[in-house]
């Protein structure tokens, strides 16, 4: 399997690079090298890669994003965000934001 090829089954798969070998069971860095031609995959990735290929985007299993994540645990792990306390403070400063904040919010679902 050419560098190419590799590159056009995880553009077709529409996969990270990091899905992508973690699906195929080697680091980013390895499949990296293969889209390069700096290595090649064995006969074992290329039978992996074809059969990912053939099942298409949805039978890939993605990794959880870092936003992803701190989503799905505890919701207090967003208050390690500085982007958060920017707007905190913004709030604070702001009336006019944090009315305009407040009615936005109304529109979402309380996640308590």
């Amino acid at each position: 399997m050419s560098p190419e090829d590799v590159k056009a089954v995880r553009a077709r798969l529409r996969a990270t690079t990091k899905d992508l070998a973690h699906a195929l069971g080697v680091d980013a860095a390895t499949l990296t090298a293969w889209e390069r031609g700096e290595l090649f995959p064995t006969k074992k990735h290329v039978q992996l890669l074809d059969e990912l290929d053939r099942k298409g985007p949805d039978a890939l299993p993605r990794l959880p994003t870092k936003r992803g994540a701190a989503k799905k645990s505890d919701p207090l792990t967003g208050l390690s965000d500085p982007a958060v306390w920017t707007l905190i403070r913004k709030l604070l400063v702001h009336p006019d934001l944090r009315e305009a904040v407040i009615k936005l919010a109304d529109t979402y679902e309380d996640p308590t």
